[in-house]
């Protein structure tokens, strides 16, 4: 808390199909690299920019709901897997700076992969007027703005915040890296694995694992 005015609040969107230990360690090492009030986690109910999920959209949210419940600094948000209508970002954030209000300081956690395509997002320059933009990175590999597509590289440069703290001070229009742990996970990686009938264990919390083997997600039909 600062001035009286309430700690950040993490977004954390994505398909989580399925939620593994490398979304959970970017959630909690962005706590305290940010200096968050805690994560909120929105899974996608039709993610607009890639295909179908294996999985329905109840059972992924069911899943992170299982990963995140020993962390209080961690909610589940459930609106976009509620909500008849493809998943944009844009959309979510106009949301939660209704339900939220204006002063509160909002950081959308992304990847740098993620990041990098960013302005193939919808709308994708009003997601700064909505919220910050935290981009994680590999530790060694910092965000270049040479790998970036020159309007994002202006909104980066003009935009970037040399200090996280700063975070506090304005509600959105910032932008901050960091780096995580390297943790080389993937969902995609995770369901080859399952759907060949091979161990997943310790790539992704046992509740979750024993949600998949009890349903018999991401076998091979």
């Amino acid at each position: 808390m600062s001035d009286g005015l309430p700690a950040p609040l993490g977004l954390f969107g994505g398909t989580f199909d399925p939620v593994h230990f490398g979304h959970l360690r970017l959630a909690e090492e962005s706590i305290g690299h940010l200096g968050l009030g805690g994560v909120r986690w929105i899974p996608a109910g039709q993610p607009p920019h890639r295909g179908a999920p294996q999985v329905t959209a109840d059972q992924r949210l069911e899943m992170v709901r299982r990963s995140t419940a020993g962390n209080e600094r961690f909610s589940v948000d459930a609106s976009e897997v509620e909500a008849a209508a493809p998943s944009y970002t844009v959309h979510t954030l106009e949301r939660l700076r209704r339900e939220l209000g204006p002063t509160q300081s909002l950081v959308l956690l992304v990847g740098a992969d993620a990041f990098a395509g960013l302005a193939s997002w919808h709308r994708w320059a009003d997601i700064f007027s909505l919220a910050h933009v935290a981009v994680s990175h590999r530790p060694g590999f910092p965000v270049e703005t040479g790998s970036l597509p020159p309007e994002l590289a202006s909104q980066f440069n003009a935009r970037r915040l040399s200090d996280a703290g700063s975070l506090k001070d304005a509600p959105a229009g910032g932008i901050v890296t960091f780096a995580m742990t390297q943790l080389a996970i993937s969902a995609t990686q995770i369901r080859k694995l399952l759907a060949n009938g091979l161990s997943a264990r310790y790539l992704l919390p046992d509740s979750v694992l024993d949600y998949i083997q009890t349903h018999s997600l991401y076998r091979n039909s």
